[in-house]
């Protein structure tokens, strides 16, 4: 294999793995994409990238000018992608972050010298989106990438993601990924519909009100501009709430086939069995499901070792995505 010219040459082409042993239908194979493959360690390395390189190509940052800051907010993966993408490129990063996030999510911020900016963690991402908002408002000399509302979220998993699925898998018959920006639906479920129209784009969500590892309720007030302006609603076919209990099974049980893999990976293998076991005496399905991190960021939270019960009421106060 051929040496790379940088490490960010490294984000995207991330494996898949069949784990249909977890299946509860023999008509119904899993794959999960390996997301936390990525050199930052998650799916969001895709959307820090293609953010910071659109910005350039727009002429909002200019490689190799000193002085130029960027702000974000962030539960967790995408703040440190994007720490990561702006050490290798020689940017200032600020970060906007809860309080109540793992200890490891906050160092690896710090380890590629994003300077982080607290939210209160009561208000989760909701509340860190609402302070950098502010906060660009006050500083506009700052680049303010906003993935909520960027198209290069999307953009990144329709030309990157998708195709991937669609090359490696491309008998796939459903998609299941956590709604949390909804880049990655919007963007690899569009690529794969416009595929093949059969293929079911699945949406895994938490209840109103409760937090799952990141993942969003469009219930809870804030609905992500991309959502609305690409049509959303009308690519989901299904929304499939999955409750933190359930997330931590499931992210307990994959471990059973060898994946170390992050709670939010667990609630979308939990919406993939569900889709599995929906499948008709009559069918066949090919479920692709999106892994969006590994395990390593949450090793404080004692999620798997600690007893089932009081991880989940850790769960109410601790964002684990």
């Amino acid at each position: 294999m051929a040496p790379y010219d940088s490490i960010l040459d490294l984000i995207g082409n991330t494996p898949m793995v069949e784990v249909s042993r977890l299946s509860p239908n023999p008509r119904a194979r899993i794959f999960m994409k390996l997301e936390g493959r990525n050199p930052g360690g998650s799916v969001k390395d895709r959307v820090a990238l293609a953010l910071v390189e659109q910005a350039e190509k727009d002429g909002i940052l200019e490689p190799g000018r000193e002085g130029q800051v960027l702000i974000e907010p962030t539960s967790g993966n995408t703040g440190i992608g994007l720490a990561l993408v702006c050490r290798v490129k020689g940017y200032h990063l600020k970060v906007v972050l809860p309080t109540n996030v793992s200890v490891e999510r906050r160092q690896l911020l710090e380890l590629w010298g994003a300077e982080i900016i607290e939210s209160p963690g009561s208000e989760g991402s909701n509340g860190a989106v609402r302070m950098a908002r502010q906060l660009a408002a006050a500083h506009p000399e700052w680049v303010f990438l906003y993935q909520y509302a960027n198209l290069a979220n999307p953009a990144a998993h329709y030309e990157g993601t998708g195709p991937e699925i669609w090359r490696d898998c491309p008998e796939v018959t459903h998609f299941v990924a956590g709604l949390g920006t909804s880049g990655t639906l919007l963007g690899a479920g569009r690529y794969l519909k416009d595929q093949n129209p059969d293929v079911k784009v699945w949406a895994v969500e938490p209840p109103a009100g409760e937090m799952v590892d990141g993942l969003r309720n469009l219930d809870d007030g804030y609905i992500p501009p991309i959502f609305e302006e690409l049509g959303g609603s009308s690519l989901l076919d299904r929304k499939t709430v999955v409750r933190p209990r359930e997330s931590i099974e499931w992210t307990r049980r994959l471990a059973e086939v060898g994946l170390f893999v992050g709670i939010s990976s667990g609630a979308a293998m939990a919406g993939a069995v569900k889709c599995a076991g929906e499948v008709p005496e009559d069918g066949q399905a090919v479920i692709v499901v999106i892994s969006a991190d590994d395990g390593w960021k949450y090793l404080s939270t004692g999620a798997w070792t600690d007893d089932l019960d009081t991880v989940v009421e850790r769960a109410a106060s601790i964002i684990y995505f």
